[in-house]
């Protein structure tokens, strides 16, 4: 009846209990693989060959990373102000740049940031079947991303029962 009873108010009171994580529901804070500044370019590269061959058009939703595969998809958010775009890899920048993403104009506007010019931003993939699928492109963990899994729940316990879950 005690186990009941901490069940219940722990469900009331919105706390979630002890489930297994679905890719389609995990939060998006488990999903973001870097952070930096994001810049754009436009009209000078617009309509030249872009390192992946395709043609660059500064109105698709496209992006340049140093690193990460061609066709991935991700998440942008900038961080001044929330807005979000999804986009497709299909650039390089140069391994000099400060910046961790190259951004279409078009995706520049949608993120509210041509006037900023350079905003701070994260990067999300879009499940973890992706960070899987990272990981497994590069046999690793390479030193600028974050391709965690999954996570350990943290619980605080007090004479066996579960009190509070707490999640990172």
């Amino acid at each position: 009846m005690r186990y009941l009873l901490i069940i219940g108010l722990l469900a009331i009171s919105g706390i979630s209990q002890v489930r297994g994580q679905s890719p389609f529901t995990a939060p998006d804070s488990l999903l973001i693989i870097q952070r930096g500044e994001a810049s754009f370019y436009g009209k000078h590269f617009h309509k030249r060959p872009t390192a992946s061959g395709e043609i660059y058009d500064m109105w698709d939703y496209t992006a340049a990373h140093k690193h990460l595969p061609f066709g991935t998809l991700l998440k942008v958010t900038n961080l001044s102000n929330g807005y979000q775009a999804i986009v497709r890899i299909n650039d390089r920048l140069p391994e000099s740049s400060k910046r961790v993403i190259d951004l279409s104009r078009k995706v520049a506007e949608q993120l509210d940031m041509v006037r900023d010019g350079v905003v701070e931003v994260d990067l999300n993939v879009l499940s973890h079947h992706s960070i899987a699928a990272l990981r497994a492109h590069y046999d690793g963990n390479p030193a600028d991303l974050r391709l965690r899994l999954y996570y350990e729940p943290v619980f605080l316990a007090r004479n066996d029962e579960v009190i509070l879950q707490l999640k990172f």
